[in-house]
């Protein structure tokens, strides 16, 4: 499955803009950001045999997008992925209930301080076009942590190619791309800066239709 060429320009805007660009160091912990996405366990897996941190949470139940994929809830069945790739048991813990994003940061949070993990820094890791969301919210809900977020490193149509749906994937953009001044508007998470390029980009995909996951 490939980007129509009409649309690429636009696609490609929103999704460098949504790419935080963070140089990755270790950090206390890495959270993994449930979704339908499993190359973000693979992602948490990898970074965490790199020795980016000692331990993951996965969190995440369901959505209606996909309780059919993951029946047992997200981060459930992301834990299983990431022991498949030799992840030790004893390195992951799950937060199961969170079903937005906001919800993920404060479950996650809390689960921690529970068990008396203390966090100064963290790695969320999530789907390509979700780290700029996912930072905005982890700022507003946890501003004290250090926050550098990380996705699998695929190329725009490699990662459309792993999806198997370019429709998903740009209705996924436009959503988030709505969702970062939206969010902020709403107080779920902090202000961030659009440039122009990105807001016209978004205007045309969303009037051409790409409008499903808008709120």
């Amino acid at each position: 499955m490939t980007l129509p060429d009409d649309l690429r320009h636009d696609v490609r805007t929103l999704w460098d803009y949504h790419d935080m660009g963070h140089d990755l160091r270790p950090a206390d912990i890495g959270i993994g950001l449930g979704s339908h996405d499993l190359g973000v366990a693979t992602c948490a897996a990898e970074l965490f045999h790199a020795g980016m941190f000692p331990r993951i949470v996965f969190t995440g139940a369901n959505a209606p997008t996909t309780v059919e994929r993951f029946p047992r809830g997200e981060a459930v069945h992301y834990r299983e992925h990431a022991l498949e790739l030799g992840v030790p048991e004893d390195a992951v813990l799950v937060e199961p209930e969170a079903r937005n994003t906001g919800e993920n940061i404060a479950f996650t949070r809390e689960l921690l301080e529970s068990r008396g993990i203390e966090v100064e820094s963290v790695i969320l890791i999530s789907r390509p076009y979700q780290q700029r969301r996912a930072y905005a919210t982890c700022k507003k809900l946890w501003p004290e942590v250090d926050v550098i977020c990380a996705s699998r490193p695929l190329p725009l149509d490699d990662y459309v190619g792993s999806i198997g749906d370019a429709d998903r994937v740009i209705n996924m953009l436009v959503g988030d791309t709505q969702r970062i001044t939206v969010y902020a508007e709403r107080g779920f998470a902090v202000q961030q800066d659009m440039p122009s390029s990105v807001a016209e980009a978004y205007d045309r995909l969303a009037q051409a239709g790409f409008s499903e996951r808008l709120v």
